[in-house]
């Protein structure tokens, strides 16, 4: 692998600047190191593709093997054309490597952007990147949990005079969409956490926008859930309104530790801060040192004319 580009500019520049070209450089070398750890993890997992497979039907009631039932009690895994099993094992297996290799390939996304952000940006950008893998994390396998009872819920409206048989192509898009929209809309407290801090949006806004809130974390769960079944919908709705209104807490505290460290931090741009009037002490008078004396100031002596003494008419 050549060396990296930013390695060699920082020996050139200590600011470490780059060019465009660099830049670009830079970027092709992260996203082949990227590449390369997806490959190698997706040919480990093709070893072990059949139990990924397994995995993958897992949550499917499945029949007995030589026994077709009808009515919505189990069903039948088949494929219905001549490449479906390869094509199927490959997206499968291309999938266990992109989640067995996202550490490499996310160490090589930040370490391209990092060097552009200033220290506060790179602590706020730790801080929600650990906070959102544990999130996206518990959001799929809540996804996984509930796969079981949403296919038998959905099975169940099938007629006694019929059988079920569901392609693995199908089965395979509707777990990654579960996963997927579960894993992400756990996301969506971070994200008010972050506009929080950002200044955007303060936690009383966000509690007096509670009752919008739950009826659209309902409405997104009907329409997100792949199921659209009840089970599903309250499933992937009730976490997300505990999570909201945890984030609420957390910007009121935070909005709270911003007032105190900062009094005119809730005022808008066009406000203008409380003056305080409160008199003050102007303390000890300072002193100021005598101006220099005249000549007969000086010496003393007395004018003939004006008998004044050292410049007065008395002594005074």
């Amino acid at each position: 692998m050549l060396k990296s580009a930013r390695t060699q500019q920082k020996e050139k520049d200590p600011e470490g600047r780059m060019p465009l070209a660099d830049h670009l450089r830079e970027l092709r070398n992260r996203l082949a190191k990227a590449m390369l750890a997806i490959v190698i993890a997706s040919v480990a997992a093709a070893f072990y593709s059949q139990e990924l497979m397994d995995l993958l039907a897992s949550p499917v009631p499945a029949c007995e093997k030589g026994v077709l039932e009808t009515g919505g009690k189990c069903a039948t895994i088949a494929y219905n054309d001549l490449l479906s099993p390869f094509t199927t094992t490959v997206k499968v297996v291309l999938m266990a490597g992109i989640l067995v290799s996202c550490p490499v390939w996310l160490y090589q996304l930040w370490a391209f952007v990092a060097p552009g952000l200033h220290k506060n940006e790179k602590k706020y950008t730790y801080l929600f990147s650990c906070a959102a893998v544990p999130l996206f994390a518990a959001g799929a396998y809540l996804a996984f949990l509930i796969m079981p009872v949403s296919m038998k819920v959905l099975l169940s409206i099938t007629p006694d005079t019929a059988a079920n048989f569901l392609e693995v192509d199908k089965i395979l898009d509707f777990s990654v969409r579960m996963v997927l929209i579960f894993g992400f809309s756990f996301e969506l407290p971070l994200i008010l956490i972050m506009l929080n801090a950002a200044g955007v949006v303060t936690g009383r806004r966000m509690l007096g926008w509670w009752r919008g809130a739950v009826m659209g974390i309902f409405v997104f769960g009907a329409i997100a859930t792949p199921s659209t079944d009840p089970l599903g919908m309250i499933a992937l709705s009730g976490p997300i309104i505990l999570l909201y209104f945890m984030a609420v807490g957390f910007a009121l505290l935070n909005d709270k530790r911003r007032r105190r460290n900062d009094p005119d931090a809730g005022l808008d741009d066009d406000e203008a801060s409380e003056l305080d009037l409160t008199p003050s002490s102007l303390g000890a008078a300072e002193t100021v040192p005598a101006s220099r004396a005249l000549p007969e100031q000086a010496t003393g002596e007395v004018d003939a004319r004006s008998h004044r003494l050292n410049g007065y008419d008395d002594v005074t």
